[in-house]
């Protein structure tokens, strides 16, 4: 199986709250800057030469992650299992990791996508550091009767 992981690209900052009520959904409504917009195309068009056609796109229900998966072009599910502060195991349950049959790509959130490749590469720290729009593409397979993790690729938007 394949999973690969898209962080959401620059979203504009936090707009401060008089209601801590609302500070979540003031969250959830943040969108993509000029930026991340850019950003967000630039990674969307290498993703798409990449991926195959029956890849399972999931996607966090923040705007910033909306809006960059917008850019691919193909058809995804919103999924509050994705959202800011839920668990990689949420994340892995949701993409059925390791035995999904297809591609699965997840646009979500630090420090959720940081913990789920750290932990599927088997290191010691919690999580790594996911830039803002790149990708982490890992691969799940069987050797000698052992699990193994594969990371595929890393690409940054700055780089593209």
């Amino acid at each position: 199986m394949d999973l690969v992981l898209w962080r959401h690209a620059d979203a504009q900052e936090p707009v401060p709250s008089s209601d801590p009520s609302q500070a979540y959904h003031h969250d959830l409504a943040r969108s993509l800057t000029g930026r991340g917009q850019k950003h967000a195309a630039r990674m969307a068009t290498w993703l798409d030469h990449q991926l195959p056609d029956n890849t399972r796109v999931l996607v966090s229900p923040a705007l910033r992650c909306e809006q960059t998966a917008l850019n691919l072009g193909r058809k995804f599910k919103l999924c509050e299992s994705l959202a800011p502060e839920r668990s990689a195991e949420d994340l892995l349950e949701l993409a059925q990791w390791p035995v999904a049959k297809t591609t699965v790509l997840v646009v979500g959130h630090q420090p959720t996508l940081g913990r789920v490749a750290a932990r599927l590469l088997g290191l010691p720290q919690a999580e790594l550091s996911v830039r803002k729009g790149a990708v982490w593409w890992l691969r799940s397979r069987e050797r000698e009767g052992l699990e193994q993790t594969v990371l595929l690729a890393v690409q940054s938007p700055d780089l593209l």
